[in-house]
């Protein structure tokens, strides 16, 4: 496996636009490997109607990237879809800004994300694992995305927006349906398929924009003018300290982009560390034995897993990144993927090392003032997990295929068929 995955692929033959090459586990990596050692700032043709992007690789270039807003910008979009200036009215959300307005979108609700607020969470985390692994570790054989990686943040989720654990299910299905907008299994419509154009105004083209709009609209309703906790009464009772209120628009892009990520990258780190667990068992016999070293195991898991393959960011002038002179207005996106697997940084990147010391991944970010939100709380998750999850095994194994997202944005797993037999 490790040799498989630092295997070249020739430099002709790499092409990161190609779906299918995400679709087995192996084939990005090594296409990460040949653009990190031969063309680390690589520029990669797209078809019709995108233009081209420059593929950053290198931690230290994606770093760069990242922290440097004012000649990256996020402000032309973040994911790889060209957008005009009137999409961009439409569908920009907190990840699609700079700056002050940025700022100020971000302290609404940051509060909820910090230390204090999360480390109060620690008991009901901890009873929230408890009763899924109660529930699904019962079956003894079962999938383990439906039963534990997903249901579990999603009852988080649920907590933060304060909505009935019964919509959990619709939940998911929205946060599928929306970024797995290259999948045919997920998809409403396929992104770029004529029929998106329907679509175009909204995120991600997707017709299930609408749904979680009109879902987090009649909360705003219900909460408005309250003293509630939850995110969406920060969202419609805070004004933010630009002294700028949240519009409409603005209230409904933000509660999908806290649909979407408050359960897909989460979602899947848990099933991308569970199956590496489950293909390294020496790694899971040392955290049954050492149960201390898996607060240092999470941040492997989040190096290994790297849930979302990249960012995107848009050149404000002409500049040189990498020995290549990248122009005003072109496409730059960062392969947060390719920058955990870098030998410049991680010792042995191949090897799965749940002791690794000094994990200095891209997972969340690097030091940007798009640093996830939520990474202390996606942290805390994925600890209290395995804490609760590890001892009870006596055994675990692969029972099946695991079939993979179609995306080069999301790094995802459908399905994780496990047997297990209890401590």
């Amino acid at each position: 496996m490790r040799a498989a995955l630092a295997e070249p692929l020739p430099l002709d033959q790499v092409n990161l636009t190609d779906l299918d090459h995400f679709a087995d586990g192996t084939t990005p990596w090594r296409m990460f490997h040949t653009l990190r050692h031969q063309d680390p700032v690589h520029w990669q043709p797209e078809e019709a109607p995108n233009s081209g992007f420059w593929a950053v690789t290198r931690h230290a270039d994606i770093a760069r990237v990242d922290r440097d807003a004012e000649t990256f910008t996020s402000t032309r979009f973040v994911n790889l879809e060209e957008v005009d200036d009137d999409q961009i009215k439409k569908r920009a959300s907190i990840l699609e800004l700079d700056g002050v307005r940025h700022r100020a979108l971000r302290s609404v609700i940051q509060r909820q994300f910090g230390a204090a607020v999360i480390n109060s969470y620690g008991d009901f985390l901890r009873g929230l694992t408890a009763r899924t692994l109660d529930a699904a570790l019962a079956k003894g054989s079962f999938d383990f995305v439906e039963e534990v990686s997903a249901d579990f943040p999603i009852n988080v989720l649920a907590r933060l927006l304060d909505v009935p654990a019964e919509d959990n299910q619709q939940l998911i299905d929205w946060g599928n349906r929306i970024i797995g907008n290259t999948d045919p299994d997920y998809a409403d419509v396929l992104l770029h398929s004529v029929e998106s154009e329907k679509y175009r105004d909204l995120p991600f083209r997707s017709p299930a924009s609408l749904e979680v709009f009109e879902y987090g609209r009649e909360l705003a309703r219900q909460r408005r003018g309250g003293d509630g906790n939850d995110l969406v009464s920060k969202l419609v009772n805070t004004t933010p300290r630009d002294g700028v209120p949240l519009s409409a628009q603005d209230f409904d892009n933000y509660f999908l982009l806290l649909v979407v990520a408050g359960n897909e990258t989460t979602r899947h780190t848990i099933t991308h560390s569970m199956l590496a667990l489950l293909q390294h068992p020496e790694q899971l016999a040392r955290l049954q034995e050492d149960p201390s070293l898996i607060p240092t195991a999470v941040e492997e898991f989040l190096r290994w897993a790297s849930p979302v393959y990249h960012f995107r960011r848009t050149a404000t002038r002409d500049v040189e990144l990498g020995g290549k002179r990248v122009k005003e207005g072109d496409k730059v996106v960062m392969w947060f993927a390719s920058g955990n697997r870098d030998e410049e940084v991680f010792g042995n990147p191949y090897d799965f090392d749940v002791a690794r010391q000094h994990n200095d991944h891209v997972t969340f970010g690097k030091g940007g003032p798009h640093l996830c939100l939520g990474n202390l709380l996606a942290r805390t998750e994925i600890r209290i997990m395995f804490e609760e999850l590890i001892p009870r095994l006596a055994g675990i194994r692969l029972a099946g295929d695991v079939p993979r997202v179609r995306s080069n944005f999301v790094n995802g797993i459908k399905k994780l068929p496990v047997e297990v037999t209890l401590a």
